[in-house]
């Protein structure tokens, strides 16, 4: 038996779709995820400049094999249309892997999203990402998640503590709930989840912790708004070196035990059963996949 892996998403970094600059950087950043932004990022007066200059640079292309993602303005809004439209045309020429609608607080704004998309002429694959980061959001966060295009679940920690009224504290004891509600939801439909950003771009040992944390909640990965935060998000949800060596020995072990008709094996006095080595195959599919995607990055 063997695990396909999802794609590595350990780091998404924010970048500002209205930047040549950051636009030009973003095709040699180590970002498994690039999430190119034509709403927050974007002043008012610069939205119609961004958009073109974003899909001018992603039609050049040259930001494989990172996941590119576009962030539109949301639905409400004066460029919702034209952002989408956008994206389709790019998308169908191969320069964008998946859309991400913000403030998403049901199923029916996917819909509006993807049917708008596909009458633009996007791919009929063309993958969905929804922030959630409203208490709607949260609340309808099992009904998003159920959504047959959407591939991933983007928390939008800040949006979420303003729309609660509640204060960040270190262990964000306030947004635990929420969460965790968004990783179940993920999980309950197969979908990606990627945690909220870090304001203190500069403070890598509070980064390390929340993403330490994120982590430990079943994040995949964290999202970032400065290059400077890759490495720590990178190194933190990817698998070490002495967990995929553990998870190969369990496999084996419990591979030889199943040859043996058993339905049990112990490795380091602890009982290895099914659900262990299934957690063990993904272990090291996951560790898999970053390898070739970081041979690919440096080719």
């Amino acid at each position: 038996m063997t695990t396909t892996a999802p794609r590595p998403r350990r780091s998404a970094l924010y970048m500002p779709g209205s930047k040549a600059r950051a636009l030009i950087k973003a095709r040699s950043l180590p970002a498994d995820v690039l999430l190119l932004d034509l709403e927050d990022a974007v002043a008012m007066a610069e939205k119609e400049r961004a958009r073109e200059a974003l899909a001018t640079a992603l039609l050049e292309g040259g930001y494989a094999p990172r996941e590119v993602v576009i962030r539109v303005n949301g639905a409400g809004t004066p460029w919702h249309a034209e952002d989408l439209t956008m994206a389709a045309r790019v998308a169908a020429a191969g320069g964008a892997d998946a859309v991400l609608l913000p403030k998403v607080e049901s199923a029916a704004m996917l819909e509006e999203t993807a049917e708008a998309l596909t009458a633009a002429g996007a791919p009929a694959d063309l993958a969905l990402w929804a922030m959630i980061e409203t208490p709607r959001g949260i609340l309808a966060v099992a009904e998003i998640a159920a959504h047959p295009r959407l591939a991933c679940l983007v928390l939008g920690t800040n949006d979420l503590l303003a729309d609660l009224r509640a204060a960040f504290t270190a262990d964000r004891a306030a947004l635990l709930p929420h969460l965790i509600a968004s990783v179940l939801a993920a999980r309950a439909h197969g979908l990606g989840v990627l945690d909220g950003v870090y304001n203190a771009f500069k403070d890598d040992e509070g980064l390390r912790a929340e993403c330490e944390q994120g982590l430990a909640l079943g994040m995949d990965g964290k999202t970032l708004i400065h290059p400077a935060q890759l490495g720590v998000a990178n190194a933190v949800f990817a698998p070490s070196a002495a967990e995929v060596e553990t998870a190969r020995r369990q496999l084996t072990a419990f591979e030889a035990a199943e040859a043996r008709g058993e339905g049990v094996a112990v490795v380091d006095g602890k009982i290895v059963e099914n659900l262990h080595a299934a957690s063990a195959r993904r272990v090291i599919a996951v560790a898999d996949a970053i390898a070739a995607l970081e041979a690919t990055s440096t080719t």
